[in-house]
């Protein structure tokens, strides 16, 4: 039981509580303690240090919008946010019900009087901003997948087709997302025309379709990598057994080529992340982009709070993205070191 769950928090990256796991097992307490002193004792120590140090220095450095706060206002400032988030729960629970009471006394008036249904259009949270961002990245990052993965396996395939896409590829790949906001701005503007009726604003496919151009690039280099590097004999194997070219990428080609792609694949989510929030934040997606944005519009005295409040947010979502596309590659790399 105690190896499966270690085998579980390695893979996972929980490395951290393996000490625990072996130590209440009784496996050498003293390397276990070591260890547990290592792992996790030091980086909480380097934490409050860099807290400590935080909050000796904010207080010293003053802007345009007050002093810098430090953690403890940082903190204050996650309640209230965190606390607006129930608020305006609360709001939209009651809107609901106001309807559905004047509706049910229409209904009582006139049995074939027209009700009319509106939704609740209050100004979404900061909890509802985190989700739009991260159904946006998801969004880009998987049109970028269903995008990248083939044509790296074409370039793999083909020396010819890596040869021809080389030079584009060079040239796209160091592009910032400042640059293709315009650019994708116009162009969804141009074909894009929303409706009552339409599944997507603007904004969103604006966001998405930037971090789709920035982020599907090292999916495609590592896939290329992948299938490129793939023994030889597996590829004579299957021309040996004339097998067709569908049948040569399911059976040989992408299982062997599977840890490179997750590895372009956990490359690709991290750069979509770092590109969301300035896409977010000039396309006006509601999203954490447009939270910063607003509130360094907004001036007020806990905006700086706030916009720290984010970029912590911001951080501690990509490292958890980043695990879990970790936790992918050790599970689909057998245990092939890259």
């Amino acid at each position: 039981m105690s190896h499966q769950l270690i085998k579980f928090l390695n893979i996972t990256g929980l490395t951290w509580f393996v000490p625990l796991v072996k130590l209440a097992t009784g496996e050498n307490p003293s390397q276990q303690l070591r260890e547990l002193w290592l792992i996790m004792g030091i980086p909480i120590i380097a934490f409050m240090l860099f807290l400590g140090l935080w909050s000796f220095s904010a207080s010293k450095v003053n802007t345009s919008l007050g002093a810098i706060p430090g953690p403890s206002a940082v903190w204050e400032e996650v309640h209230g946010l965190v606390e607006a988030h129930y608020a305006e729960r609360q709001k939209e629970v009651e809107f609901y019900q106001r309807q559905q009471v004047r509706d049910d006394k229409m209904l009582a008036e006139n049995p074939n009087a027209e009700v009319k249904h509106r939704p609740y259009t209050g100004k979404p949270t900061y909890l509802d901003q985190i989700l739009t961002s991260l159904y946006t990245v998801f969004a880009g990052f998987v049109i970028a997948t269903l995008v990248a993965v083939p044509l790296g396996i074409l370039c793999g395939m083909s020396s010819t087709i890596n040869t021809a896409l080389n030079p584009m590829i060079q040239i796209f790949k160091p592009v910032s997302p400042l640059a293709w906001l315009p650019i994708v701005t116009l162009i969804v503007s141009s074909v894009y025309v929303t409706t009552d009726d339409s599944w997507f604003e603007k904004s969103f496919l604006t966001s998405a379709i930037t971090v789709t151009l920035c982020s599907l690039w090292p999916t495609l280099i590592n896939t290329a990598v992948g299938v490129s590097s793939i023994d030889k004999d597996l590829v004579n194997v299957g021309k040996v057994l004339r097998l067709n070219y569908a049948t040569q990428i399911q059976k040989i080609i992408l299982p062997s080529a599977l840890p490179y792609i997750f590895t372009g694949m956990r490359l690709s989510l991290g750069v979509g992340w770092m590109v969301l929030i300035a896409a977010e934040m000039l396309a006006q997606n509601p999203g954490l982009g447009k939270f910063v944005w607003d509130e360094f519009q907004n001036g007020s005295s806990n905006s700086l709070g706030r916009i720290m409040v984010a970029v912590f947010t911001i951080g501690i979502i990509g490292f958890i993205l980043d695990r879990i596309m970790q936790s992918f590659q050790k599970v689909f790399s057998f245990g092939r070191a890259l």
